[in-house]
C-alpha cells in the first residue's frame, strides 16, 4: 500500500553506459541507391544531359506560356485593337495628303476627265475641260501674286507701323492736353509696350505646352480621319465591322459592289475612273424601306449582264437577293438598284384595311382595291374598272388570298355582280354564298362544264349589252350612272375563276364534238374567254383567273395576253415569268422567278394597267395583305347587310341516271349486243353523264353484275343479253 510521502517522489533513472568509441561516432542520414542512380549522381555526363534536359523544360514551358498568351482572344483582340488604330492615323495621313494634293493640282480634274471619256459621255468631258483650264488659269495668278507679296507685305508692314505710332502719339497729346500733363503724351505708347510685353511673357508660359501637346493633337486628328474613311483593313476590323450587314449604303459601297461583279469591261472602266466611279451613280434617294439609285453603266456594259448579276450584286453589298432589285429606266445604259434596308422585308406587313376597318366602302370607278404595300412601304391599291386580271404563281404561295382580297372590296360596291367558279373546291370561296349569282365549288368535270357554261352565259351577256349600248345611242361607253342606275343592266360583271387551269386541261367533250379544255379555236372554254378579253371591258364584263404553275398548255398565249392587269407570285423559270407577265415586264426587271419559295408567300410581281408604276419602270411588286378565311368571312357579312343577299346557284349535282333502263332503252329490240357497243350508245344517250362517259366493257359488266344481271362472253367477248336484262327490270318492279 503506498503513502502519501511515496507518491511525491519522482521515478528514478538510470543511466546505461556508453563506451568512449561509441560517445565519438557521428550519426549519419542517408539513403540506399541502385547503380544507375549512383551513376547519375557521379558522371559528368550524366549531369551535362539532365542539365540540357532541364533547359529543353523550362524552354518548352515558356514557349507553351507565351504561346498560350499570344493565341488568347483577349491577346488577339488587344493587338488588333492596337493596330487598328495605328492604320487609322497612318490611313488619315493618307487621306489628308490626298485632299491637299487634289487642292493644289489638278488630279481631281483629270480623274474626272477619264471618267466622262470612259462612259463616252463627250458632252460632260469637255465640261470637265472647261473646268480644269479655269481651276489652272486661277492657280497660276495665285502663284504669280505670292512673287509680288514679300515687297507688298513691308510695305504694309511699315505703313501699318507708322499709321499706328502717329495714331498713339495722336492720342497721347489728346490725354496730355485733357490733363494737362505733358508727360501723358508717350502714355498710349507705353501702353502698347506694355501689352506686347505680356503678351511675350504668355506666349513663353504656354508655349512648352503648347509644343508638347501639338504632335498628339495631329495625331488624334489623323485618327479622326482615317477612322471616318475606314482606313484600316478589314481583317482589323472586328466581326461586326467586318460583316457590314444592314450598314447604309454610301456611293463607294455600290461602285465597289459593282466592280466586284466579275464583269470585266466594268470592273475595268471603274479602275480607270479611280474614285470617280461614284460619277456612274445618280443620287442615293430614300425610298420607304430602302434606298434608291440610278447607275449609269460604262460603253460595253450592258443592262442584261448587271441583271443576271443580281445574286452577287446583293451580297456584294451585304444583302440578301431579295432585298435587291434591279429594273430598267427609261434612261439609256442605266440601271435603277433598290436596296432593302437589312431584314425589313422578312417583317409582315400589317392587316388589310378591310380587316380593321368596319366602315370600309368601295366605288368601281372612283375607288381603288387596297391590296398591300410596295417595297417602299406605301400602300399599294389598284383600279380594276373595266380590267381584266390574271394572277399566278406556284401552289400554295397565296394566289387564291390575293384574288379573294380584290373581290371582297369589289363586294362592299353594292353595284357589281358576282359569278365565281373554285375548281379546287375546298371552301376557299365559301363566304360568298349569298353574295355570288353564280358559286361553282368542285374539281370535276362537271365542275369545269358549269364554268365555262358560266362564261358563255357571261358571253351572251355582253353581246346583248352591246346590242343595247348601240340601240341607245349612247357615245361615251358605259358611264358610272348608267352602271349604277338599278335596272340599266350594265352593272359591272365580275366573271372570276380560280384555278384555271383545271378548265383549260379538261378532257370533256360537249355534244356538239367540242372539248370543254384545251387551247385550240374548238375549245369552248378558251373560246369564252377570248371573246370576254375582246370585247367585255367595254360593257363592264370583266374576266378574272387564277392559275398555278404557268405553261401553254394550262394558260395558252392569247388568254394570258388579253389581261390588263398581270400579277405573279414565285414561280419555278424565268420562262414562267414571262408567260406570267409578258417579255416587256421581264426584260424590264420584273423577276417573279427570283422570289423565295415559302418565304415570299403572297408578295407578287405586278404589270400592266391599273397599277400605278413608278417611272420608266415596268413592273412593281407588292407585299399583299393575307385575309384569312375568318376575316374574309367577317368582310362578305358586312358586304351582304349593305347590299342585301342573293340567290346562289351552283353547279348541277350529277344526273341521276337508271343503269337498268338505259340499258334496256339503249338495247332495244336487240337480244344480245356486245359490252363495248353498250357502252357506246349509253354515252350517246347521256353524253353529260360523267360515268357514261369513262364506261368500258369490263366496268359495265361489273355495274351490271351488282344489279343481278350476268355478263358473259360469247365467241370471246362480252356481251349483254337483253333477256337478262329486263328480267332484272321486272324483278326490281315486284319488289317494289
Amino acid at each position: 500500500m503506498s503513502t502519501d510521502n511515496d507518491r511525491d517522489e519522482l521515478a528514478r533513472v538510470h543511466y546505461l553506459p556508453t563506451s568512449p568509441a561509441e560517445a565519438d561516432t557521428e550519426v549519419i542520414e542517408g539513403e540506399l541507391v541502385t547503380d544507375e542512380e549512383y551513376a547519375l549522381l557521379t558522371s559528368q555526363k550524366a549531369k551535362a544531359l539532365e542539365r540540357y534536359r532541364g533547359y529543353r523544360r523550362d524552354a518548352l514551358t515558356v514557349y507553351k506560356t507565351v504561346r498560350v498568351a499570344a493565341t488568347h482572344d483577349y491577346t488577339k483582340t488587344a493587338g488588333k485593337t492596337v493596330m487598328r488604330h495605328g492604320t487609322y492615323v497612318l490611313g488619315g495621313a493618307g487621306v489628308l495628303a490626298k485632299r491637299v494634293w487634289e487642292a493644289k493640282t489638278n488630279s481631281r480634274y483629270e480623274r474626272l476627265l477619264r471618267a466622262a471619256e470612259v462612259q463616252g459621255d463627250w458632252d460632260r468631258l469637255a465640261e470637265w475641260e472647261q473646268r480644269a483650264e479655269q481651276a489652272r488659269e486661277r492657280r497660276h495668278r495665285r502663284r504669280m501674286d505670292w512673287l509680288d507679296a514679300p515687297a507688298k507685305l513691308i510695305k504694309a508692314v511699315v505703313i501699318g507701323a507708322a499709321s499706328l505710332i502717329g495714331f498713339l502719339f495722336a492720342l497721347g497729346i489728346v490725354l496730355a492736353i485733357s490733363s494737362k500733363d505733358i508727360g501723358r503724351v508717350l502714355g498710349p505708347i507705353e501702353a502698347l509696350m506694355n501689352l506686347v510685353q505680356w503678351i511675350a511673357w504668355v506666349v513663353t508660359v504656354v508655349w512648352g505646352p503648347l509644343v508638347l501637346a501639338a504632335p498628339w493633337a495631329i495625331v488624334f486628328a489623323l485618327w479622326n480621319i482615317g477612322r471616318r474613311a475606314g482606313a484600316a483593313p478589314s481583317w482589323l476590323m472586328h466581326s461586326g465591322q467586318r460583316s457590314g450587314e444592314g450598314a447604309p449604303i454610301t456611293p463607294s459601297i455600290v461602285v465597289t459592289a459593282l466592280r466586284d461583279l466579275g464583269i470585266a469591261k466594268l470592273a475595268s472602266a471603274i479602275k480607270e475612273m479611280g474614285d470617280a466611279g461614284a460619277s456612274m451613280l445618280g443620287p442615293i434617294r430614300i425610298a420607304g424601306c430602302g434606298v434608291e439609285v440610278d447607275v449609269t453603266l460604262p460603253s460595253g456594259v450592258t443592262t442584261e449582264e448587271v441583271q443576271r448579276k443580281r445574286r452577287k450584286l446583293a451580297e456584294n453589298l451585304s444583302r440578301h437577293e431579295h432585298e435587291v432589285f434591279i429594273t430598267i429606266p427609261q434612261a439609256a445604259r442605266t440601271v435603277r438598284l433598290w436596296i432593302a434596308d437589312s431584314g425589313v422585308l422578312d417583317e409582315p406587313i400589317g392587316p388589310s384595311p378591310l380587316v380593321t376597318d368596319p366602315d370600309a366602302t368601295a366605288d368601281l370607278y372612283t375607288g381603288r382595291a387596297p391590296w398591300g404595300q410596295d417595297l417602299r412601304g406605301d400602300a399599294a391599291a389598284i383600279a380594276l374598272l373595266q380590267r381584266h386580271f390574271l394572277i399566278t404563281g406556284l401552289s400554295n404561295q397565296g394566289k387564291t388570298a390575293a384574288l379573294r382580297a380584290l373581290v371582297l372590296w369589289l363586294a362592299l360596291d353594292t353595284s357589281t355582280e358576282f359569278r365565281i367558279a373554285d375548281l379546287k373546291g375546298v371552301g376557299d370561296w365559301r363566304m360568298f354564298e349569298g353574295l355570288a349569282t353564280t358559286l361553282i365549288q368542285g374539281p370535276t368535270d362537271e365542275h369545269v362544264i358549269a364554268a365555262t357554261e358560266m362564261l358563255e352565259d357571261g358571253v351572251s351577256e355582253m353581246e346583248r349589252r352591246i346590242a343595247a349600248l348601240e340601240a341607245s345611242g349612247a357615245t361615251d361607253g358605259v358611264t358610272r350612272e348608267m352602271a349604277r342606275k338599278p335596272g340599266s343592266g350594265f352593272h359591272p360583271i365580275f366573271l372570276v375563276v380560280d384555278e384555271a387551269q383545271v378548265a383549260f386541261m379538261c378532257p370533256a367533250v360537249g355534244e356538239d364534238k367540242r372539248p370543254y379544255g384545251g387551247t385550240k379555236n374548238t375549245s369552248r372554254y378558251f373560246m369564252a374567254a377570248r371573246k370576254i378579253h375582246n370585247q367585255g371591258r367595254a360593257v363592264n364584263v370583266h374576266l378574272w383567273q387564277g392559275t398555278q404553275d404557268p405553261t401553254d398548255q394550262n394558260l395558252p398565249k392569247l388568254v394570258r395576253e388579253g389581261a390588263h392587269i398581270r400579277a405573279s407570285l414565285v414561280v419555278g423559270t424565268e420562262e414562267q415569268a414571262r408567260m406570267a407577265l409578258g417579255d416587256k415586264a421581264v426584260n424590264g426587271g420584273a423577276a417573279p422567278h427570283k422570289l423565295r419559295q415559302g418565304a415570299d408567300k403572297g408578295t407578287v410581281v405586278v404589270a400592266g394597267d391599273g397599277v400605278q408604276l413608278p417611272a420608266g419602270q415596268a413592273s412593281i411588286t407588292i407585299r399583299t395583305h393575307f385575309i384569312n378565311g375568318e376575316d374574309a368571312t367577317e368582310v362578305a357579312d358586312r358586304a351582304k347587310a349593305r347590299r342585301g343577299t342573293v340567290t346562289t346557284t351552283s353547279a348541277a349535282e350529277p344526273e341521276e341516271r337508271d343503269l337498268l333502263a338505259d340499258v334496256a332503252d339503249v338495247l332495244g329490240r336487240d337480244s344480245a349486243v356486245k359490252a363495248t357497243d353498250v357502252a357506246a350508245r349509253l354515252r350517246k344517250l347521256a353524253p353529260d353523264h360523267a360515268d357514261y362517259r369513262k364506261l368500258t366493257a369490263e366496268g359495265l359488266a361489273s355495274w351490271l353484275a351488282n344489279e343481278g344481271v350476268a355478263v358473259r362472253k360469247a365467241n370471246g367477248t362480252l356481251t349483254v343479253r337483253a333477256r337478262l336484262v329486263r328480267a332484272a327490270l321486272d324483278d326490281r318492279d315486284d319488289e317494289g
